[in-house]
């Protein structure tokens, strides 16, 4: 556990501070975050992901299948049932405020920490970066035009389609979230394995310059984008970190356990899951306009409870594979 602390949150929260700190100096913006995000999302993470799979093996792909079903099905559940609660069971809430709250809180923030958090705990191995990719792929390419669709679909209905005007294709940000490097690099990869190409060692170097800048550049973002912020504590904001931080790691690690996943992968995969929420939620939000105040709040709660709840799910999850 103090290996844990040390090597993995400490720093986190080191560079976020850092970000945090230079924000509220004014030395950044918060459109400067956005800047510093893209470069992760469309360049430095996109190059992680695709050299770190590639030196992986067909036979670890074909054993990683039951974390590919687990990590979509625990995943997805959770972001439904986070939207269902939010637009739902709460007076004043609307569809749109569902989809933001599913989008912030039922989504780890896996590609701009995932690296970040789980390389300094489980190595920097081909097993580390499949979780990432996997997840990363869940959720930008379910999660995120899934979420997008129930969004466009609420505006819609608070705001009716002009004379004239086309209904918007239910495909399209589906299409959008294919086209994300993010998205695509990863599927590459895997499809470069499982083709059985071999990657020739010359070629990574090339991929590694920008792979470095993808965790330190994307948690000290995370710290700007947070000094841009208004923080509003309430009991949805308590309860997007509640769903986040105990329901998702916890629906992760009970599908891991009731298919005999295997105990690493298990234990990377509910630490991915218990992540803080996706920063691109918060992006979506605010170009939406639809539920900042609270979403960022939630958003800022879990980054600050991660940093207990983090090594106590590796505890837990440690128990468990032994007591089953």
């Amino acid at each position: 556990m103090l290996h844990i602390i040390l090597y993995a949150i400490v720093p986190i929260i080191v560079v976020m501070l850092a970000g945090f700190i230079a924000g509220k100096k004014g030395a950044f913006t918060g459109d400067n975050a956005k800047a510093f995000n893209k470069v992760v999302l469309d360049f430095a993470l996109p190059a992680a992901l695709f050299v770190s799979i590639v030196d992986a093996s067909r036979e670890m792909l074909v054993r990683d299948i039951k974390l590919t079903i687990i990590s979509a099905v625990g995943i997805m559940a959770c972001f439904m049932l986070v939207y269902f609660i939010y637009a739902y069971c709460f007076k004043g809430n609307n569809k749109a405020d569902g989809a933001i709250m599913a989008l912030v809180c039922g989504s780890p923030t896996i590609g701009f920490l995932g690296f970040a958090v789980l390389e300094p705990i489980f190595g920097t191995t081909p097993s580390v970066a499949l979780v990432v990719a996997i997840v990363g792929i869940v959720v930008n390419a379910i999660g995120i035009p899934v979420g997008l669709s129930l969004l466009n679909s609420a505006n819609q209905k608070l705001k009716p389609l002009a004379p004239g005007e086309k209904k918007p294709s239910a495909w399209k940000p589906v299409l959008h979230a294919l086209a994300q490097p993010v998205a695509w690099a990863p599927i590459l990869a895997v499809v470069w394995v499982a083709v059985g190409l071999p990657w020739p060692d010359w070629a990574s170097p090339s991929f590694d310059l920008i792979k470095g800048a993808n965790a330190s550049m994307a948690v000290f973002a995370a710290g700007v984008t947070l000094s841009a912020v208004k923080v509003t504590i309430n009991w949805q904001a308590v309860l997007g970190c509640i769903m986040k931080l105990i329901v998702m790691p916890a629906m992760v690690l009970v599908l891991g356990l009731i298919f005999k996943m295997d105990p690493m992968n298990l234990k990377m995969l509910v630490v991915a899951a218990a992540l803080p929420p996706a920063f691109s939620g918060i992006i979506i939000a605010s170009q939406y306009d639809t539920y900042v105040a609270t979403s960022t709040s939630s958003l800022a709660l879990n980054v600050i409870a991660f940093v207990a709840f983090c090594p106590l799910w590796i505890w837990l999850t440690d128990i468990c594979v032994k007591a089953f």
